[in-house]
C-alpha cells in the first residue's frame, strides 16, 4: 500500500437533460442519472446507488485484504448493503446502512474466525467509516458442500 494521504479525482459532466458522464483517469466512464425516487429513469447508476455500492465493494475488498494475512481460506463472499435515505432535521441524508454478508468457506474452516474477520472487515471499511448513518452487520457463514 502507498503511504497516506491518497487522492482520488472524478469528473462529472452533463448537459441540461442528458445523463451525467462520470470519468476518472484510467477508468471506464459510466453514466449516471437520478433514481426513480427522484423522478429519474431508474435504469442508470445514481449517486445514491453508487454510494451504497461503494460500501458493499469496500466491505468485500476489506475482507479480502484482512483474510490474506490471517491465512483464512474462503470461496465466495456476497455482500448486500441496504441504505435508507430520509429527511433528518430538514435535510435529506442516509440515516442507516445494513450490510448483509454471506461467506462461503471450505469444509473444515474455522467458523468463529470467519465471523471475527467479517466483523473486522465491517469495522475496517474506510468507505463505511466515512459516512454518517448508523451501520449494522448481519453475517452468515456457510460451508461449501463441495
Amino acid at each position: 500500500m502507498q503511504p497516506y494521504p491518497h487522492s482520488y479525482s472524478v469528473v462529472a459532466a452533463a448537459g441540461p437533460e442528458d445523463s451525467v458522464r462520470l470519468s476518472a483517469q484510467g477508468l471506464s466512464a459510466i453514466a449516471s442519472a437520478p433514481p426513480r425516487e427522484f423522478d429519474g429513469p431508474g435504469d442508470l447508476w445514481s449517486p445514491e446507488s453508487l454510494l451504497v455500492a461503494s460500501l458493499a465493494d469496500c466491505f468485500v475488498l476489506t475482507f479480502r485484504a484482512i483474510s490474506r494475512p490471517a491465512k483464512f481460506a474462503w470461496r465466495k463472499l456476497e455482500c448486500q448493503v441496504d441504505g435508507v435515505l430520509e429527511r433528518v432535521d430538514g435535510v435529506a441524508q442516509f440515516s442507516r446502512f445494513t450490510t448483509r454478508a454471506t461467506l462461503i468457506v471450505p469444509p473444515g474452516a474455522d467458523i468463529a474466525k470467519a465471523r471475527l474477520l467479517l466483523e473486522k472487515a465491517e469495522r475496517g471499511c474506510l468507505i463505511s467509516n466515512s459516512v454518517r448513518g448508523t451501520r449494522s452487520l448481519a453475517a452468515e457463514v456457510r460451508v461449501d458442500p463441495v
